[in-house]
């Protein structure tokens, strides 16, 4: 029987695990991380799926630390696999594994490499992304592909919803794959890195929307951060106000001041390129606000907008 060391978190980790077990591989170790309290989990537990499939666990501070790797190393694994696990693993780690070690990544790479594919993409206005499954390096996602598999980006689509098919995508990718892995068939093709990026780690200050930019850009981060993740926001009439969903009413039009506009009860914002927003779900200082009563909340039916939003 074929065997793995599995490091996993989030969705794509409770699911790729689930397609380990489908095919019936030994896996003798399942390496996860320990839920941060500061940070919201709407994710399924890897943890859980492990307990309940009677799989051991560990949850290491440091998974590249010797006595680590020496833990992984007896258990004498032909693979290792990584599926949404959020900490680099090192050389060292890696070559345990006497078959080879694999990553499933959410973009189709070469592009967004890196750290939140799916958000970039979603924010950079891309109308695909996918996911990739690949050898593993000591330079981040830039291993040799075995497969992938590409999902559509809609034009309305939040970062959630895009992730949901990735989720479904990695999935498809490990279930096709695996039966080549385990037989020793899988392909491996060299990525050339000069046909993508690599971007880093998102705070929740990159979601302060700017109002100067196009109406699409403006829509495309709104839905690229938009709940489960931290959302869009803006400082209006000394108010912090979250933009979680909006729809492009125009595209642009006579470029000019950003405005925000509530009129026949909805809200409306044109922006730098004259393109105009409608924002149909709004929370005012954490509380959900009507679009349509946004100018009553705030005492002003039109409200100057820019970068900063203090007035």
């Amino acid at each position: 029987m074929t065997s793995a060391v599995v490091f996993a978190y989030h969705n794509v980790g409770s699911r790729c695990l689930s397609v380990l077990l489908a095919h019936g591989m030994d896996v003798r170790l399942v390496v996860t991380h320990r839920d941060s309290p500061g940070e919201t989990i709407w994710f399924d537990s890897v943890a859980e799926k492990a307990a309940r499939h009677g799989l051991p666990t560990a949850t290491p501070e440091d998974p590249n630390a010797a006595e680590f790797i020496a833990r992984a190393a007896a258990l004498q694994p032909d693979f290792l696999f990584s599926f949404y696990y959020r900490s680099m693993l090192k050389p060292p780690l890696l070559a345990v594994a006497a078959r080879g070690a694999l990553n499933m990544h959410g973009s189709l790479l070469p592009k967004y490499r890196g750290r939140v594919p799916v958000n970039w993409a979603v924010i950079r206005g891309e109308r695909e992304t996918g996911a990739t499954l690949h050898y593993m390096v000591e330079k981040p996602d830039a291993g040799d592909i075995v497969d992938q598999q590409q999902v559509p980006i809609l034009p309305d689509d939040t970062a959630g919803e895009v992730f949901n098919k990735v989720t479904v995508a990695a999935e498809m990718v490990l279930d096709r794959s695996l039966p080549r892995l385990i037989a020793g068939t899988a392909p491996r093709v060299p990525q050339d890195l000069s046909k993508g990026s690599y971007f880093g780690a998102r705070k929740p200050e990159d979601g302060r929307i700017d109002w100067s930019q196009p109406a699409r850009t403006v829509h495309d981060l709104v839905r690229g951060v938009a709940p489960p993740y931290p959302g869009a926001f803006a400082d209006v009439a000394g108010r912090r106000l979250r933009v979680l969903r909006t729809v492009v009413v125009s595209e642009a039009g006579v470029p000019g001041p950003a405005q925000l506009c509530v009129e026949a009860g909805a809200c409306f914002a044109r922006c730098g390129d004259g393109g105009v927003l409608r924002l149909l779900e709004l929370e005012i200082d954490g509380r959900s606000v009507n679009p349509g009563e946004l100018g009553r909340v705030l005492g002003a039916s039109r409200i100057h907008l820019s970068f900063a939003s203090t007035t």
